[in-house]
């Protein structure tokens, strides 16, 4: 009788993990192909993130690619903004394995650059824009108009995002406790340390306010060829510039969404990123019909993963692993999940405040019986962190949950309903 050999699973290296990354990949359909390693720490879990306090980034390259050069590594991944994506793509390259351009991951990160080539490649959907230093906001004085909104030209997670209505309002924003300046330039520093931008980190970058609907246009770019993945409309909260929501599919024409797609491509062609998936920022104007970039992001968008399985069946962390590995990802369909909506709800406040209990394992036995297709995160915070996130980022972030459903009625009705069943009451 004729033996018959199993696959060996393929090893990957897990960069830097989030709370979204364990979740998905705990999955045992992804433990059936491969078999993870993880190395790096959760830049927003504590106490994990006080590990960037001693943090070397080159250290950090080349200790983990002599550690894993003769592992038989199949594929080096992460999902992480602010320098794991970069870091993967550099160890990548080190033990020879597929991955991105570190350089195009390094230009497409840095607001600033990236808006030159932008208003080379697509002026007509770059904003005006200025640069200058955290420690010298008066030289935007000259440079732009106010009302206008302000952001690091290298961070994440929105940190520092804000508008801004003068130079007064601008000097508060930027006046740093010494800790918050120790932690910032922590934050900023593995980006200088593996970049030669003459520009660096340590740079605001203040834009014209732009207005209409909020977006984040995702897709695929392998050899050369550009896959659109779809559009997810951003929903703030009334009279803010927080997210209260991200809602899949979009409801924007499918012309409009055509036309982004098609700016997306051209700008991640400038920047020459390829062999990934990338997600870009942009807002639609409906007065004027006119588009504008907010930003490129050359990772996944790990928060909207989910959204597009169950609307399209789609599995964004497969294409991730795919191209990670040498494979080519599967081709994408719209349409074909089991929901036809399905959405990211963001619980946060605009004050100093927490949930009045967090639920226990019993409450989360419940989600996992009635609400299948959840996801849920929550984040437990001291005192001190709620205070430098309301300063930081003007709001404060207690969990997200996302929810599929057959239309939009039934998606809000199931998220007050779960809400309610695992007492998520803000004290």
């Amino acid at each position: 009788m004729e033996t018959r050999l199993l696959p060996s699973r393929k090893k990957v290296l897990v960069l830097f993990p989030n709370e979204w990354d364990q979740a998905e990949l705990a999955a045992p359909k992804y433990g059936e192909r491969y078999e993870f390693l993880f190395e790096g720490f959760d830049l927003f879990r504590f106490p994990q993130n006080l590990r960037l306090l001693w943090f070397d980034a080159r250290r950090f390259i080349e200790r983990v690619a002599a550690r894993y050069a003769d592992a038989g590594l199949a594929g080096v991944v992460s999902n992480e903004e602010q320098f794991g994506a970069v870091i993967a793509a550099l160890v990548a390259r080190r033990l020879g394995l597929p991955g991105a351009d570190p350089d195009s991951i390094l230009l497409a990160q840095h607001k600033y650059y990236a808006r030159l080539r932008g208003r080379e490649v697509v002026p007509e959907a770059t904003p005006d824009f200025a640069v200058f230093p955290f420690d010298a906001p008066q030289a935007l004085d000259a440079e732009l108009a106010y009302p206008c909104f302000v952001k690091p030209v290298k961070a994440t997670f929105s940190i520092l995002a804000r508008r801004v209505h003068g130079p007064a309002e601008l000097r508060a924003l930027l006046d740093f406790r010494s800790l918050e300046r120790r932690i910032l330039r922590k934050l900023i520093q593995p980006f200088d340390d593996l970049s030669t931008f003459e520009i660096d980190a340590a740079h605001m970058i203040a834009e014209e306010i732009l207005t209409g609907q909020q977006v984040t246009v995702e897709g695929m770019v392998h050899g050369g060829v550009t896959t659109n993945l779809g559009v997810v409309d951003s929903v703030m909260y009334p009279g803010t510039d927080a997210f209260e929501r991200f809602e899949y599919p979009s409801s924007l024409p499918a012309d409009v969404q055509a036309r982004m797609g098609t700016l997306a491509e051209r700008m991640l062609g400038a920047v020459g990123f390829d062999h990934g998936i990338f997600n870009v920022e942009m807002f639609y104007d409906a007065a004027t019909d006119g588009i504008r970039i907010l930003e490129i992001n050359p990772r996944i968008a790990y928060q909207f993963a989910d959204l597009r399985q169950k609307v399209d069946g789609y599995d964004g962390y497969e294409a991730v692993l795919a191209l990670a590995v040498g494979e080519v990802p599967e081709p994408f369909t719209a349409g074909l999940g089991e929901h036809a909506t399905a959405a990211s709800f963001v619980l946060r406040t605009f004050e100093p405040c927490r949930l009045k209990r967090y639920p226990d394992a019993r409450r989360l036995a419940v989600l996992r019986d009635s609400y299948e297709d959840a996801r849920l995160m929550l984040y437990r915070k001291s005192n001190a962190q709620m205070r430098r996130e309301l300063r930081w980022l003007g709001s404060c972030r207690h969990a997200i949950c996302n929810l599929g459903a057959a239309d939009k009625g039934q998606l809000f009705h199931r998220y007050r309903r779960l809400c309610r069943d695992l007492a998520l009451e803000l004290a």
